[in-house]
């Protein structure tokens, strides 16, 4: 079980908020709660630290990684089953779940790394950007992503998909007919893209799932942002993922 459903919800949301107003500003001890929620205190990453965690057995380009991974442009990154890895490429900020394969595409040679595309054909991953337009591939989508929080998930018969705050225009691959431009500001239009559906019918509504609000803070802070949501209701603990 991950780290984070080990303490109950509205608990984990209080340290949360503690984290959004700026109260964890000193070291927090090994036994207190942020920590037994956590694993260490979120802040943003040094340069030259790319991994925050890793959980269960996590491969870049096929080699076991450990904290001191450096992850890249044109890298590979796969989880294995119960497994999962917390990590920053530049300013994009990821959450890779259990039995993932992602491929990282863009210029290594830049000034600064910048994504230009994520490939995710098998498995479910969360990230953060900003104002830095990508393409998402999966199994049966592509997503352009103009610099916002979003979550996916990709099997061979459908992808589910979620722009968490932000822009995407949403595309099924085996039907040009169904393309959607969906613009949130917080989980308003969660989608499935089927792979076999009536032309123009690709694109579905979907619920909103296996993500919360807590993560998106977290990949947030990783990168010395905050989401541009709060917290609407004082009993809000995010959806319990079902894994």
């Amino acid at each position: 079980m991950n780290p984070f459903d080990k303490i109950d919800d509205p608990r984990r949301r209080l340290l949360i908020e503690a984290l959004a107003l700026g109260f964890f500003t000193a070291g927090i001890p090994a036994g207190s709660a942020w920590a037994q929620a956590f694993g260490s205190r979120p802040s943003k990453l040094p340069p030259g630290q790319s991994i925050y965690r890793i959980t269960g057995t996590v491969t870049v380009n096929g080699q076991p990684a450990t904290l001191k991974t450096q992850i890249q442009l044109g890298d590979t990154v796969e989880t294995g089953p119960g497994s999962e890895v917390i990590f920053v490429v530049g300013g994009h900020s990821m959450i890779v779940r259990a039995d993932s394969r992602l491929t990282i595409e863009g210029d290594r040679n830049a000034a600064s790394p910048v994504i230009s595309a994520l490939r995710l054909i098998t498995g479910k991953l969360l990230s953060v950007s900003r104002r830095t337009p990508m393409q998402v591939t999966t199994g049966t989508a592509t997503i352009g992503i103009r610099g916002t929080g979003w979550y996916a998930e990709s099997d061979p018969g459908q992808t589910y998909f979620c722009t968490c705050y932000g822009a995407s225009e949403v595309a099924a691959i085996n039907d040009p007919a169904s393309k959607e431009l969906v613009v949130t500001t917080h989980h308003d239009r969660p989608v499935y893209i089927l792979a076999k559906a009536p032309q123009g019918r690709s694109i579905r509504n979907a619920p909103f799932i296996n993500h919360t609000d807590q993560e998106l803070l977290l990949i947030e802070t990783l990168v010395g942002r905050a989401p541009p949501f709060v917290f609407p209701k004082e009993d809000y603990g995010g959806p319990r993922r079902d894994y």
